[in-house]
């Protein structure tokens, strides 16, 4: 049986190996000790919320049938999107309103069901520092020097950034990685800063979230974790605020508690509610490679893949959503399949 290497165990790689589980013997290296990439879920008590990718949207039949062959847990988000200016005023702003799913148990729930549903075999925490091209197969060695592989193929999901430091580094044919790193550098990308507010009383908005359209404001997103069945208790709130990007650019290293009080503040000032400047708790994420900006040169990718490494990821899909990034390792996975057949 064809052998699968799979660097990172985002939302396209789970969709990935779910598309080549029948014909591949597939092994997954996680750097992290989750699944799901930026489609991630963390738990306070009994409160549940999604820091990263806030919901998968309904804008792929495709996706959403596949969503639904796993509904375990399955919710829709509550509540409409409005918008906010570089003042801080807030308008409707949005004529349509897309249906929006998460599960209850928060969206990581996405990759554990499809890897669930293949015989993957997932390890956790382990970093792929370098990718080995041995004759027509490939190796995998991570940060503490032990090799996986030999493989027939890669599927690799981190974001562009970091897969072209693994093309660069690679023990591969000089040309071929420097094609591939150099279409790789030139996807562009916006950082996020973002920070958790939960309160331990209730809002009364009439919207699920709000997002700065002009991007002339600090804070570009703020959404109501509460609008998510099974993730806030009654009496209690939690919001999600995402900073612009040169906001987090510049305060990215910056006191994680300073930057929590300032979009606070901020926060305050848009829904005019001073209480929300005392959250109860707290909690804060920095996404460097938060939003691809910019899609890649495919015939680069095309290249790669006729030596068997295939990029996976919404950059490649150059659309920065939960859904392309699971269409994408489909469509991906499938023409791996077809390149075996």
């Amino acid at each position: 049986m064809t052998s699968i290497g799979v660097v990172g165990a985002g939302a396209a790689a789970a969709a990935a190996c779910y598309a080549v589980d029948d014909v591949a013997d597939v092994t997954v290296l996680e750097k992290s000790g989750g699944l799901c990439g930026r489609a991630a879920t963390r738990r306070r008590g009994d409160v549940t919320y999604d820091y990263g990718a806030n919901y998968l949207k309904a804008d792929d039949q495709r996706v959403v049938d596949l969503v639904h062959e796993f509904d375990d847990g399955l919710a829709e988000v509550a509540g409409d999107i409005a918008v906010f200016d570089r003042a801080g005023t807030v308008s409707d702003g949005r004529d349509t309103q897309e249906r929006k799913f998460t599960y209850r148990s928060g969206l990581t729930r996405l990759a554990k069901h499809l890897f669930d549903a293949t015989e993957a075999t997932v390890h956790r925490r382990t970093r792929v520092d370098r990718i080995v091209r041995d004759g027509d197969r490939w190796t995998l060695v991570d940060a503490d020097g032990e090799r996986w592989g030999p493989f027939d193929a890669l599927l690799v999901n981190p974001p562009a950034p970091q897969t072209a430091t693994l093309a660069e580094t690679a023990e591969w044919d000089a040309d071929a990685r420097a094609t591939l790193a150099d279409a790789l550098r030139d996807v562009e990308y916006r950082t996020i800063w973002t920070a958790v507010l939960g309160y331990d009383f209730e809002l009364n908005w009439p919207h699920y979230a709000l997002v700065n359209t002009d991007k002339a404001h600090a804070v570009g997103w703020i959404a109501r974790e509460e609008c998510k069945p099974g993730h806030v208790p009654d009496g209690e709130s939690v919001l999600v605020v995402q900073a612009n990007h040169e906001w987090s650019v510049e305060r990215y290293d910056a006191d994680p508690a300073a930057n929590v009080a300032a979009l606070a503040d901020h926060v305050a000032s848009i829904v005019d509610d001073d209480r929300l400047t005392d959250p109860a708790w707290t909690d804060h994420q920095g996404w460097r490679y938060a939003l691809p900006e910019t899609g890649v040169r495919t015939a680069a990718l095309d290249a790669a893949e006729d030596a068997g490494w295939y990029c996976i990821g919404d950059w490649v899909a150059g659309e920065a959503r939960l859904h392309a990034a699971v269409r994408n390792g489909l469509e991906t996975g499938a023409r791996l399949v077809e390149s075996i057949d």
